[in-house]
């Protein structure tokens, strides 16, 4: 998990729902109508924010949740 990850704890599982759906960031990119730069950026999970209408149209486009696309991990303790 990458430190910016780590600091808050949200996991994007977008690859996931990609490979369920057999699509590739490619065809989300132009079917969101989001650059594939910034999909690419929210996938690995380096996005430090998301707007709710991009959330609303991934999950238009995906059939899914929010819930689907984002999940929550307790950060552990710095030893």
């Amino acid at each position: 998990m990458s430190d910016e990850a780590e600091s808050h704890g949200i996991e994007v599982t977008l690859d996931r729902l990609l490979r369920e759906r057999g699509m590739t960031l490619t065809e989300l990119s132009q079917r969101v109508g989001v650059s594939l730069v910034n999909l690419s950026v929210l996938k690995n999970g380096r996005a430090r924010a998301i707007r709710f209408s991009t959330l609303s149209r991934l999950c238009a486009v995906l059939d899914c949740q929010p819930g689907d696309l984002l999940g929550y991990r307790p950060r552990e303790p710095n030893p």
